[in-house]
């Protein structure tokens, strides 16, 4: 086949595949249908469109004529401007109108200077109502820091009246106790007593009294004692110094320790003197120089 196809086109390459079969068929269908549709198109261009028809016509005149000459207008005279009319003169002013329009300057100054004067008071209205107000606080603030000085002063002055107080009281208790134990020994050195310097016993002999002495005597002068006592946690104690005679019969008594109930020490003192003599010892014998405690709850 290729060598069919090499003799009958020497120019084709042999290794080309061959042309596909009918394409020369296909191509002049394609020329023929295109020029049937052309053709289609003008027919249908020419049977919708006619023809219009031409006329001419030409004038002719009878009798030649002349045009007439152009309208000629007479010349613009100009127009002379109209003067300007003068301004009227300002009229001389008459006096009254002179004198009244300088009443109505005197009038607007006085107006004025009136308007500035209140609006001048005003402000110092204002001022001094701002100073006062000022004032009053300034005075309101001075009297609180016055107030809470005097406070502070005050509170001082009690902590410090309650601090010398409590040492006075702390002062006349050591007092009182020196001159408790100076007693002592000074009683003890009268009445003879056989104990050492240093001794703190209040008896003559180191003996003493019996152990249940002071209960006696205690027994004997409580019924005695009268006093309302008010209670409280505290049976605070007042130490009474006795002096008896050889029988019994009591000769002086004080305070030498107090209970720091007034009414209290002074019923203590009342009982002694309406007991008058104590009781004598188990040996018959009576202490001349005896301290001797009471306490409101015994």
């Amino acid at each position: 086949m290729s060598t069919l196809v090499s003799r009958f086109h020497p120019d084709r390459d042999p290794l080309r595949p061959p042309p596909a079969p009918g394409l020369g068929r296909g191509f002049g269908f394609a020329v023929v249908a295109h020029i049937l549709l052309v053709g289609a198109l003008s027919f249908g261009v020419n049977w919708r469109s006619a023809p219009t028809p031409a006329l001419e016509a030409e004038l002719w005149s009878a009798i030649p004529q002349a045009a007439a000459p152009k309208e000629q207008l007479p010349p613009e005279t100009p127009v002379e401007p109209k003067p300007k009319p003068e301004p009227p003169k300002p009229q001389e002013p008459t006096r009254e109108e002179i004198q009244a329009q300088r009443d109505a300057e005197i009038a607007i100054a006085k107006a004025k200077e009136r308007k500035q004067r209140e609006d001048q008071e005003l402000r110092d209205a204002e001022e001094k109502k701002r100073k006062l107000e000022q004032q009053k606080k300034d005075e309101a603030d001075k009297k609180e820091r016055d107030r809470k000085d005097a406070e502070r002063k005050q509170d001082q002055a009690k902590k410090d009246d309650a601090a010398k107080q409590e040492k006075a009281k702390r002062d006349a208790d050591a007092l009182r106790e020196k001159q408790r134990q100076e007693n002592l020994q000074r009683i003890a050195g009268m009445a003879g007593a056989t104990g050492a310097p240093n001794a703190t016993g209040s008896a003559l002999k180191s003996s003493g009294p019996s152990a249940n002495y002071a209960g006696r005597i205690k027994a004997r002068v409580r019924p005695n004692i009268v006093y309302n006592d008010p209670g409280g946690a505290s049976n605070p104690e007042a130490e009474v110094e006795v002096r008896a005679a050889p029988d019994g019969t009591i000769v002086s008594r004080k305070i030498v320790k107090s209970s720091g109930l007034e009414d209290f020490d002074n019923a203590v003192l009342r009982a002694l003197d309406k007991t008058e003599v104590l009781p004598r010892d188990t040996d018959g014998t009576v202490p001349r120089v005896m301290i001797i405690t009471f306490r409101p709850r015994e």
